[in-house]
């Protein structure tokens, strides 16, 4: 079983809990990353952000060097921006189809998921999920409990398919 993490970070809570997962489960990983990032200045990330969610925008993002449709299961991680996942994810699904995959979902925030997970699910139409689980800010509240729960989750996933 092939196995793939897929993520995009801007501030390293999203990364941090993808790491720890792709390493639990010996996953690949791919970090998407937009040619033109965002400015990490507060207000300006805010607005930039929220302003590129709620317009649905596709921001260019740099080539990667490994196809995700050739893996079985992909565990997916997005930060909530503007109560959706962000932009780069967006150009992510419109570029790359997935189709009969096992997924996982995961979503990083600062006050709740929202309804993130039921947009990235219509996204994901014609895979199983599998999963999906929500973590607060981890990089400033509780980042030892939150990589072991994020582990924890992840090796749940892969021993589900292997029964």
């Amino acid at each position: 079983m092939r196995k793939l993490v897929v993520y995009y970070s801007l501030d390293g809570n999203t990364k941090f809990i993808s790491e720890n997962i792709a390493q639990e489960i010996s996953a690949d990983i791919l970090e998407l990353k937009p040619v033109k990032e965002i400015t990490r200045n507060n207000f300006m990330k805010i607005f930039s952000g929220g302003k590129q969610s709620m317009m649905k925008a596709e921001p260019e993002i740099q080539p990667f060097d490994l196809d995700p449709s050739s893996y079985d299961t992909i565990i997916i991680g997005t930060p909530v921006w503007a109560w959706t996942f962000a932009p780069a994810l967006r150009t992510f699904f419109s570029k790359i189809e997935l189709k009969n995959k096992q997924i996982g979902i995961f979503c990083c925030h600062g006050g709740g998921p929202g309804k993130i997970f039921e947009k990235m699910e219509k996204k994901l139409e014609g895979n199983t999920i599998l999963g999906k689980i929500g973590f607060k800010d981890p990089l400033k509240h509780e980042k030892e409990k939150d990589a072991s729960e994020a582990k924890k989750w992840a090796r749940e996933i892969i021993d589900s398919l292997s029964q």
